[in-house]
């Protein structure tokens, strides 16, 4: 079994790759999807992301609470998980924190990242015997975020990037819809 974690910018062409190396990887395709349609552009997004892939994988929208999956009938059934994406199911975390964010001291980040860091390593435990394709974005290249919960956010997506970058077996960065493999 492979893990695969596939990075780049908004718009960089992550998900169109994760797509084509799925499909060539597994014969039993299921999609977790991490996204909450919170407004309309979101739910656009989700719309379009639903219609680009093939319509026998089963798809699944969870971003927590990963142990779930193993009374899935589709997630036990399939050869190959390709979770999109990494960095909205981070940002979905620390909103479900409810953390007054501009009052948190160190300890409560600290806590706050420990939390994302076990949902992390929960879903690598559970998808363990399957290939598994990993997206994310890559948010350190940018501006530094000059509000707290930016930089919150920022530090630790960039952390989970490292772990997970460290525990897969390839890793590609995507740039104007050209993947480029990087490990």
């Amino acid at each position: 079994m492979s893990t695969i974690l596939i990075t780049g910018g908004a718009r960089s062409g992550k998900s169109t790759y994760a797509e084509k190396i799925t499909a060539k990887m597994g014969k039993e395709i299921v999609y977790i999807a991490t996204s909450i349609p919170f407004d309309e552009g979101m739910k656009d997004r989700i719309k379009k992301h639903r219609e680009s892939r093939p319509k026998e994988w089963s798809t699944i929208e969870i971003y927590k609470d990963f142990k779930k999956l193993l009374n899935n009938y589709s997630f036990i059934n399939s050869d190959t998980v390709l979770l999109d994406c990494i960095t909205v199911m981070i940002s979905n975390l620390l909103m479900d924190s409810n953390i007054d964010f501009d009052k948190a001291s160190s300890d409560d980040i600290d806590k706050l990242e420990e939390s994302v860091f076990k949902e992390v390593k929960e879903l690598l435990k559970v998808i363990n015997n399957k290939n598994l394709i990993l997206v994310t974005n890559e948010v350190g290249m940018g501006l530094v975020p000059h509000y707290k919960l930016g930089s919150i956010f920022r530090d630790i997506q960039g952390r989970v990037n490292q772990y997970l970058a460290k525990k897969a077996d390839d890793v590609y960065l995507a740039v104007s819809g050209i993947p480029m493999k990087v490990k």
